[in-house]
């Protein structure tokens, strides 16, 4: 049908509402019937496509240079003049497909998913909607600006990753002070912001008829397999098991470093007096070897990866100016993945690029399913396609693999991946409470003591084990650094569910690492054309939220890290 359509959205940057519109009146004025319905959701896929690459590579532009005028006045034009109009257009089309009863083998859930975003959309939430975007831009623009002068150099906050694990505790002390009195420079600032996005959010769900804005959420995130119960579940269940198993890992880490107390700069410096891991020294470097790892795991992982560098897919180092974090983001029109991350030398570096690394494999495996629709992954598989690579690539991390480490600087690698996944569940139930709490109680969160206040509460409850006295308001103000609670509420969760599930998938390697990855890219593949509890079966695994399940991974871990130290003692 459109014949004239750009195939790439490099073409399409600099389009107006006015270029895009023809295509979507074809769509709206096709008769639509059984024969002809295949063919018009391929047409609206390569539509739909080239409207989100545009406003993705428009996105992009933005988050590797802050301060490119240009880029952020062209990815606002899109939110004001294109995104309004396209999701109206995208409403059209929904409803007249939902209202033609027609069906598709292999798309029921993806009209579920269609009623629901219909049954969800108000015109007058699109303004809001693109506004929710700019603020989250301006989030960005903070958090790029915040630099401090280290031995005479001016460097962003992420640049002091290397000092905290420095062996001179003072050394490390003052990086970690001076990291966080420049975050508290911004706390008004950051305040203000919230304030907006609060606004904002809050008149999103009063359009929406809905009870509360997490109730808006859970239907715009489409969680159909589990719900806010299951969440205080999971919570409860990282308290009763994993709190314990984090409080032994922060207490032999005290031990092994000869401390009364365990401070918040003791975290990252090896606690057996062992010199940091510096596993590259170029971003090349970085590349080269992270292939050699992902064709060790399969051979067609290595072969995506290359794609993507001779692309030019990857933004992967630190530099001024440069939006912090790392992700991967989907190019649908040219089916590729861009990855952007913010190395500078350490471990991290390796294991959030193996982690973006996950995502960008669930694009490639699922780049073969005909429709749009069924591409939109659902978070929580998403993240299991990441977190299970980290984990799935551990055992190639050694020189003679291809990788970056001796043996023995290989099983610290392991051992700091392992406890810090273990002492992610109690952060990430203080993330997810924290924002149940914010939108069941939006009256308190519209004030930031009062959110300081809860954060700190959460904290408290989950977290222990760190001495954070005479650090109040470094701790209590951790929110305004959890990028997720301004630029994606209720997005954290999905972390904790994913790791769960990426643990049962590294049990199921350790007994049989090739029928592992087997099921793990068959999960991939699937997209979004299954329920969450079967894709995770088709991974091998389970869906859990219980504490019998947390429990066989933390045995895992705890096994396994006992077996590492064994290997650094010989």
């Amino acid at each position: 049908m459109f014949s004239t359509l750009p195939d790439n959205a490099k073409d399409t940057l600099d389009w107006g509402w006015s270029q895009f519109e023809p295509y979507y009146e074809q769509l709206f004025d096709c008769p639509l019937n059984s024969e002809n319905l295949s063919q018009w959701l391929k047409d609206w896929t390569k539509l739909g496509e080239l409207v989100r690459e545009t406003s993705n590579r428009l996105y992009i532009a933005t988050t590797v240079n802050t301060k490119d005028r240009e880029a952020e006045r062209m990815y606002e034009s899109f939110l004001d003049n294109i995104f309004p109009e396209s999701e109206t257009a995208e409403q059209k089309l929904k409803i007249r497909l939902l209202q033609s009863r027609l069906k598709l083998p292999g798309f029921e859930l993806q009209l579920r998913n269609m009623q629901a975003e219909a049954d969800l959309f108000q015109e007058e939430n699109l303004p809001l909607l693109t506004q929710e975007l700019k603020l989250s831009t301006e989030y960005d623009k903070i958090a790029a600006a915040q630099t401090v002068t280290w031995e005479g150099k001016e460097v962003t906050l992420p640049q002091l990753e290397p000092v905290y694990q420095d062996p001179d505790r003072k050394i490390r002390e003052r990086a970690w002070k001076l990291s966080a009195n420049r975050s508290l420079e911004d706390r008004q600032a950051i305040n203000e912001l919230w304030g907006r996005f609060l606004d904002t959010r809050l008149q999103i769900h009063q359009n929406s008829g809905l009870p509360d804005y997490r109730a808006y959420c859970w239907k715009q995130l489409q969680r159909f397999d589990y719900t806010p119960k299951d969440c205080d579940t999971f919570h409860n269940a990282i308290e009763q098991v994993v709190v314990p198993a984090a409080e032994r890992i922060y207490d032999k880490r005290r031990a092994n470093l000869n401390l009364d107390t365990l401070r918040p700069w003791d975290l990252n410096v090896d606690p057996y007096g062992k010199a940091p891991l510096r596993p590259f020294t170029t971003i090349n470097e970085l590349e080269n070897k992270t292939q050699e790892i992902f064709s060790r795991v399969d051979p067609q992982l290595g072969v995506y990866f290359k794609i993507m560098r001779e692309e030019g897919l990857l933004d992967l180092d630190n530099r001024k100016g440069k939006a912090p974090g790392g992700y991967c983001e989907d190019l649908p029109a040219v089916k590729r993945p861009f990855i952007f991350t913010n190395a500078v030398g350490v471990h991290e570096d390796v294991l959030t690029l193996i982690h973006e690394g996950g995502h960008a494999f669930h694009v490639f495996e699922a780049a073969q399913l005909p429709y749009l629709q069924q591409r939109d992954i659902g978070s929580e598989i998403a993240e299991v396609a990441s977190m299970s690579m980290e984990l799935l690539a551990a055992p190639y991390l050694t020189f003679n693999n291809g990788g970056f480490y001796s043996a023995e600087e290989a099983a610290r690698a392991r051992i700091e991946h392992i406890e810090s996944a273990v002492c992610f569940w109690p952060y990430m139930a203080v993330v997810d409470a924290f924002q149940h709490w914010i939108y069941l109680n939006p009256v308190s969160a519209a004030d930031p003591v009062e959110c300081d206040a809860e954060w700190g509460r959460l904290w408290h409850r989950f977290m222990r084990g760190v001495d954070w006295s005479g650090l109040e308001e470094p701790l209590v103000t951790g929110w305004h650094r959890k990028l997720h609670i301004h630029q994606a509420p209720f997005y954290y969760i999905e972390y904790g569910l994913a790791q769960l599930g990426a643990f049962q998938i590294w049990k199921n390697a350790i007994d049989d690492q090739s029928q592992a990855v087997i099921n793990y890219r068959k999960a991939l593949s699937l997209g979004a054309t299954a329920s969450l509890p079967e894709l995770f079966n088709a991974a091998g695994v389970k869906f859990a939220f219980d504490a019998d399940t947390l429990q066989s991974a933390i045995d895992l871990a705890e096994s396994t890290i006992s077996e590492l130290e064994e290997h650094i003692r010989s």
